[in-house]
């Protein structure tokens, strides 16, 4: 029979996904397989593993295959039908929970929610706040509804386009997105995990910049008076993205730096 240790030596994927792909097929831990990797396995355990494996070497997503993703210290069911949560989009959480008013319960909206990260990050860091979060996609809303019950997170969802979810709606004190901004035939777009992801929830048109657009400028009026809004963006597109505040008529337009030194985010206020 074979054993851990005997497949791990025939597979061509790095050590440490090999061990994630036994770990998601055996439901063990990573001192588990160590322990025991010269155990016998069952052949269905080995058939399993080496289907996952074959998905990994063309190329699908450890996310996808898997079906979770960590972020921000939490564990979030990811599908096709949303993107990977990434390390990157951290820093949006961080800075929306330090620039939040202290006042109790504001009022937050995650625009373009996908799996819900953004949103579910936030409220359970600030568990007295309002958090909405919206989608054009049905199926990624189904998703983030999951993970918010998974989580024992308090949010309310709404599907649509951008404002069109938010009609009604009293104004918030923010507004975060993780919004699509890449070009549309950006060569990265057929490089990477980014192939299998949801094109919609990656692109724009304008160069990129169209959904960073409608967010801005439709922003004012689901804003309080004391209210900001942050927008995750390229790391060429912050210049842009402030004028494009100042333009909508919004106070202090400033892009900050994640520990890279790359402009990650861009907000101003009311």
């Amino acid at each position: 029979m074979q054993t851990i240790k005997a497949v791990m030596a025939q597979s061509a994927l790095p050590r440490l996904e090999q061990q994630m792909l036994w770990e998601h097929v055996l439901g063990v831990s990573r001192a588990w397989l160590i322990a025991h990797d010269t155990d016998p396995l069952p052949a269905a355990a080995v058939a399993k593993y080496f289907a996952l494996a074959q998905r990994r070497l063309n190329g699908e997503p450890m996310a996808y295959i898997l079906g979770q993703r960590e972020f921000m210290g939490h564990m979030f069911k990811v599908t096709p039908a949303v993107l990977i949560p990434r390390p990157e989009t951290e820093f949006l959480v961080e800075q929306a929970l330090a620039l939040l008013p202290s006042t109790p319960a504001p009022r937050i909206v995650d625009l373009g929610t996908g799996s819900g990260a953004v949103a579910i990050a936030i409220a359970l860091a600030r568990p007295d706040a309002v958090v909405v979060a919206t989608d054009y996609s049905h199926d990624a809303l189904a998703v983030a509804r999951e993970n918010a019950h998974n989580l024992c997170a308090d949010i309310e969802f709404f599907q649509g386009s951008w404002y069109d979810a938010l009609k009604g709606q009293a104004p918030f004190d923010m507004i975060v997105s993780n919004p699509p901004y890449i070009a549309e035939k950006d060569p990265h777009l057929y490089q990477g995990d980014v192939r299998f992801e949801p094109i919609t929830a990656l692109t724009a048109p304008q160069n990129g910049l169209a959904d960073l657009r409608q967010i801005i400028q439709g922003a004012k009026a689901y804003l309080t008076p004391t209210g900001s809004i942050w927008l995750e963006h390229g790391w060429d597109q912050a210049a842009i993205v402030r004028n494009m505040l100042a333009e909508a008529d919004f106070n202090q337009p400033t892009s900050i730096s994640d520990l890279a030194g790359i402009p990650r985010i861009t907000g101003a206020y009311s």
